[in-house]
């Protein structure tokens, strides 16, 4: 890879990796009950850097073994309660502090940027084309929505995304049987689906299905493919980690935890 920027040295002090990531970021623009940005703190000094989903005593311990400095994870140890250190909460942050690991944060800042985000990701994967803001949470746009390259069967869309993310899709044939403009929604999107009709969708693509909301594709007529929570959100970390390296040349791995969820 070309060094294309004056910060690659192999290394990197973490104050400075973690300010890098709260600007690049912008984890402060965004209501989250997520404590976005270090949530950890290890060792002063980064040289290498593990991804994750999602923070557990496995993924921890991975990121240790595996020789890195600092953990990046979507979803982090803390949303807005506090919490007592006992149990398993105990053992995670006993794991990190053990092996001097550092955690960083990012969610919903994740999922909404225009860069490495994970609905951005997704949308450039299936070439989605005059992409617009979607997928409202608290007020933001965390989403995209647009058009295919061409019109496609549900089927086939949904086979299509089952390539991407590995993961059989549940599928709610709620409208046409063909699909071209599309809304993303990684995660917990389930209930965009009133605003997916609003918007002309005919298709909604996001991670999790939930109850209360699955009568809503077929009164909305609207196609709901849900391709699981976790592997709809792995592309946000993977893309974030191959931009530190691209910016501080430090090596990355991600760590492969799926929940089939």
């Amino acid at each position: 890879m070309t060094d294309v920027s004056p910060h690659r040295t192999g290394e990197v002090r973490r104050d400075d990796l973690v300010r890098w990531l709260n600007d690049y970021l912008k984890i402060n623009a965004y209501p989250d009950p997520s404590l976005n940005g270090l949530q950890i703190e290890g060792t002063s000094t980064v040289t290498r850097v593990a991804a994750s989903v999602d923070t557990s005593v496995k993924t921890l311990q991975h990121a240790a073994d595996s020789g890195a400095d600092l953990l990046l994870v979507h979803h982090g140890l803390f949303w807005g309660d506090a919490l007592a250190v006992t149990g398993p909460h105990r053992t995670r942050l006993q794991t990190a502090l053990s092996a001097d690991l550092n955690l960083y944060a990012a969610h919903i800042p994740l999922d909404a940027h225009p860069e490495v985000g994970n609905n951005a990701m997704i949308a450039r994967a299936l070439s989605l084309e005059n992409a617009q803001p979607f997928g409202d949470w608290q007020g933001h746009k965390i989403g995209l929505a647009g058009e295919l390259p061409f019109e496609q069967s549900l089927q086939d869309f949904a086979d299509r995304i089952q390539k991407l993310t590995g993961e059989i899709c549940l599928v709610h044939g709620g409208g046409q049987p063909t699909v071209r403009r599309v809304g993303i929604l990684s995660g917990s999107g389930a209930g965009a689906v009133a605003e997916a009709a609003a918007a002309g969708l005919d298709t909604l693509l996001t991670g999790e299905p939930e109850h209360k909301h699955f009568h809503e594709s077929f009164e909305y007529g609207v196609n709901v493919v849900f391709a699981g929570h976790y592997e709809t959100e792995v592309f946000g970390v993977r893309a974030l980690a191959a931009r530190i390296e691209e910016e501080f040349g430090l090596p990355w791995q991600f760590l492969h935890h799926p929940t089939g969820l």
